[in-house]
């Protein structure tokens, strides 16, 4: 088992992101944004100093936390699909300089404003498009992890395992965060809908699962299931991600995967929104590691 995070969180600096992973006593970052830039969109020699900055610290990515089918493509559009397509043939043969062995990626934006994301011929396209992505991922020795987030997947845990039962491939894995439940509706029976329980998602695709995001939080739902409740985030355990709860049934049984921290306090990566000094995004993301390693002993892991 290992630890491992978001540095991007810390500081867009890489530089920075290996002081902080450094400063934790960590291997490894679960990398998604380089000054702006990700592995696919890198120029060539941007690329070349990242693998120098990573190989003097001796530092490792483990993961690429792409945008691939992420919640701001329509599973309806092409253009979006080609983008997915683009991103992941540029950073395949990076990862594979880099011994990146998980790509996380997503199954399409949902719920849709427009349409009924539950419609015979959306989910068809949702299925078919991310198989794709899962066989490219499968011909380069890539696991395709698969997030429940703000897509088709995450709409609750029974439309993940019909995910994994439509593309029906042994490549596609879960990535779960045990944050994103706190957030985004159980599209479960008839509206209006609750918020997710994090447990019970989890325990429904604890099989599936190779590797974890530790994200909390605290939302409350709205009238309107299509508008996102807004999300205080906290630190690991202190909201309702049942992140306690989740940690010590892994571990009990023999969970031998990654641990990646998202805090979403100082920052959160997709709200431009949100900005902090970056003293104090540095300080709380090496704070936020500290506490969940803190969590992780009371929870039984043995360091």
């Amino acid at each position: 088992m290992f630890l491992t995070g978001f540095a991007d969180e810390a500081s867009a600096d890489l530089s920075i992101q290996i002081k902080a992973t450094c400063e934790l006593g960590w291997k490894y970052i679960e990398t998604r944004n380089i000054n702006g830039k990700n592995l696919a969109t890198l120029t060539d020699a941007e690329f070349d100093d990242v693998c120098r900055q990573l190989d003097e610290a001796q530092i490792q990515f483990n993961c690429f936390g792409s945008g691939i089918a992420n919640w701001q493509r329509d599973p309806r559009s092409e253009a979006d699909f080609q983008a997915s397509l683009a991103e992941l043939n540029a950073a395949l043969p990076r990862m594979k300089k880099l011994g990146i062995k998980v790509l996380r990626g997503m199954s399409f934006a949902a719920p849709l404003k427009d349409a009924d994301i539950h419609a015979p011929e959306i989910e068809t396209q949702i299925f078919k498009k991310v198989r794709h992505l899962v066989e490219i991922c499968a011909d380069n020795g890539i696991v395709y992890g698969h997030e429940n987030c703000m897509n088709y997947g995450g709409l609750s845990w029974k439309h993940t395992l019909k995910l994994m039962e439509k593309v029906n491939h042994d490549n596609l894995k879960l990535i779960f965060d045990t944050g994103n439940p706190c957030f985004n509706y159980r599209w479960i029976g008839q509206p209006p809908f609750a918020l997710q329980s994090a447990w019970e998602f989890y325990k429904q695709v604890r099989e599936h699962i190779i590797y974890v995001h530790i994200k909390d939080g605290v939302a409350l739902p709205g009238d309107d299931c299509m508008i996102r409740p807004e999300c205080t985030f906290t630190y690991a355990g202190f909201g309702n991600g049942d992140v306690r709860a989740i940690v010590t049934d892994l571990l009990a049984n023999g969970y031998d995967g990654g641990f990646s921290i998202e805090p979403h306090l100082a920052v959160v990566f997709h709200d431009a929104s949100q900005s902090a000094a970056e003293d104090i995004r540095y300080n709380n993301y090496v704070s936020y590691g500290k506490k969940f390693e803190a969590l992780l002993r009371d929870c039984g892991w043995k360091f």
